[in-house]
């Protein structure tokens, strides 16, 4: 009989719904022992909230500065508490489509909120009016709850960059295997999970699919933090009942504390004036804009450009783990300020040439390795790299003449996708070491000058032609081919020709025909 007893009063403390009995409340030697299981799962939820000072927006609060001045002063003994019949009343009154039950697991993360951690609490609070209607508006789209947007309160404390132990990310904490079933992009440059919109999208319909197996709103939020074989292997434990209460011993032990801490950050957002807090005024903009990016674009560029703090352009595109877009082979969009979005189209081309053979330089080790760069393919040997600035009336085909190369390879190179390029345009050229000095001055020539014929004055006493690896004959040089030798060696090394006009000269069709010991005119070098 006394164990019939004492199973009773456990499972009445363990199921405080809000008809719950103010004498089992009181029973604090059963209740302390339940809340001291919850000691790891409430320090990992406290520090979430720490992590929200890292954000840009919230170093340059100048809200912030006075609210830690004011907790300085405060008393811990003086913030406000009240019976727990006052908390099963309001959350009773929150008419809330998912069941909001009231214990002292759930008392606990209410203190964390409202004692513990007020400053950090009243920084998440001043989110919620930047958050809450994004998630509001996709969840109404599917019809789910309103309630749920609560959820990334207790996963990430709405800090679109957070991170778990577990490597789960952004505002709903998505982990990499999940986050790719739901459609999310993943690589070396870029992170959905910490898009605000697509995260929201992909994790609606996360918990609409879990709805269809549960049709249990509190078993779908345990699922959303565990995963639905935890919660099936809990169910099956417990010899197949479906109530979040029954299966709770048998969850892992976060997804005990996660139900109690989605119950706080429901009555916390609602009811945080009746505690004193006071949500920190975030500066974030009233009004954002997205624009199209095709082509690789660093965040530095456009902070530069448009005189945007680029700490702030990642607080609004937390997607971006380098600070680099990486368009080019897709488009991917920016988020700014509304007001800069007529600015930016104004200025797309200055902004994506500023400075983008230093972001975008192969050869660059100056940045450092966190930074992107560009991915070519290596260095042609035995050549030198120049930069070219296109002119206004330049087009790609008088760049391949002025420098000997095709266009195939400047566009190689270059990771260009289309002939057309922008006035400004920086490109990387590969040339022979040898007359790197003559390509260099290109990019100060006038057009003029670089189209008039024999301005490139090569002298006899180059290397290449020290090597004597030809003879001459009227106006060709004669050149014996060796082995290893590709039409592409074989032309760069006397500049003013290239590889097709090898092969018009000596009548060949096929650039991989030549052989050891063959002789190729080379049309010769005005000097």
């Amino acid at each position: 009989m006394r164990i019939s007893v004492f199973t009773i009063t456990l499972l009445t403390i363990l199921n405080l719904q809000v008809h719950a009995s103010v004498s089992a409340l009181k029973d604090t030697t059963r209740t302390d022992t339940i809340v001291k299981i919850h000691s790891e799962e409430l320090f990992r939820f406290s520090s979430t909230l720490d992590s929200l000072v890292d954000l840009w927006y919230i170093k340059n609060s100048a809200a912030l500065k006075r609210m830690k001045e004011a907790s300085q002063k405060s008393d811990i003994s003086t913030y406000p508490d009240f019976p727990d019949s006052v908390y099963i009343s309001r959350l009773n009154h929150l008419k809330s489509a998912i069941n909001l039950p009231y214990n002292q697991i759930v008392k606990s993360y209410i203190d964390v909120y409202t004692k513990q951690k007020r400053d950090k609490c009243q920084i998440m609070l001043g989110f919620t009016d930047y958050y809450f209607p994004l998630f509001e508006k996709v969840l109404n789209e599917y019809g789910l709850p309103l309630e749920l947007r609560y959820l990334p309160v207790i996963e990430s404390a709405l800090n679109p960059r957070a991170i778990s132990r577990a490597g789960a990310m952004g505002l709903w904490q998505f982990i990499y295997s999940t986050g790719k079933m739901y459609g999310l992009e993943i690589t070396s440059f870029v992170d959905e999970r910490c898009d605000p919109v697509k995260a929201t999208y992909a994790a609606v319909r996360y918990l609409n699919d879990l709805y269809k197996i549960y049709n249990d709103w509190t078993l779908v939020i345990a699922a959303y933090n565990c995963g639905p074989g935890n919660v099936n292997k809990a169910i099956k434990r417990c010899g197949g009942k479906n109530d979040y209460w029954d299966i709770y011993y048998k969850l892992p032990k976060e997804t005990r504390g996660y139900i109690p801490a989605f119950i706080a950050a429901s009555y916390v957002t609602n009811y945080y004036s009746e505690h004193k807090l006071v949500p920190v005024k975030i500066d974030m903009p009233d009004n954002i804009d997205t624009v199209t990016v095709s082509e690789n674009l660093h965040l530095e560029q456009v902070a530069e450009v448009l005189k945007i703090p680029v700490e702030e352009l990642m607080d609004l595109n937390p997607q971006y783990k380098r600070e680099v877009i990486p368009a080019g082979d897709k488009t991917y969009s920016l988020t700014l300020p509304f007001k800069y979005i007529t600015k930016y189209i104004e200025l797309e081309d200055s902004i994506l040439t500023y400075h983008d053979s230093l972001y975008f330089n192969p050869l660059n080790s100056l940045k450092s390795p966190s930074k992107y760069i560009r991915n070519f393919k290596s260095k042609p040997a035995h050549m030198s790299p120049v930069y070219y600035t296109v002119k206004s009336q330049d087009n790609i085909g008088f760049i391949s003449a002025w420098f000997d190369v095709n266009i195939s390879d400047i566009k190689h190179w270059n990771k260009l996708k289309h002939n057309k390029l922008r006035t400004g345009q920086k490109l990387l050229i590969y040339v022979p070491k040898e007359y790197e000095s003559v390509y260099s001055k290109v990019n100060e020539m006038s057009l003029d000058e670089k189209q008039k014929p024999g301005w490139k004055k090569i002298t006899a006493s180059s290397p290449s032609h020290k090597k004597k690896d030809y003879d001459t004959d009227g106006n060709y040089i004669i050149y014996t081919v060796k082995s290893g030798d590709t039409l592409w060696d074989i032309a760069r090394k006397y500049p003013g020709t290239n590889n097709n006009d090898i092969k018009v000269l000596n009548n060949i069709t096929n650039d991989h025909s030549i052989s050891p010991g063959q002789k190729l005119k080379i049309k010769k070098i005005a000097d």
